[in-house]
């Protein structure tokens, strides 16, 4: 890659992160307690289901 192509794409990058509109921590902290409740609820889903088909193959074996 050229020297004037390198520099033409870390312009171009500049000039893009001036569109960039970065959330507010308020809205950082709600993306965060949404994202958080997320994981949560679908670790206790999924380790839920494990403990049920465990269960359903000790039964039957």
């Amino acid at each position: 890659m050229s020297k004037e192509k390198k520099e033409s794409f870390v312009t171009g990058v500049r000039k893009e992160m001036k569109h960039v509109r970065w959330p507010l921590k308020k809205e950082m902290v709600k993306y965060s307690i949404a994202t958080l409740s997320f994981i949560v609820f679908f670790a206790l889903f999924f380790a839920l289901t494990d403990l049920v088909i465990a269960g359903i193959k000790t039964l039957v074996a």
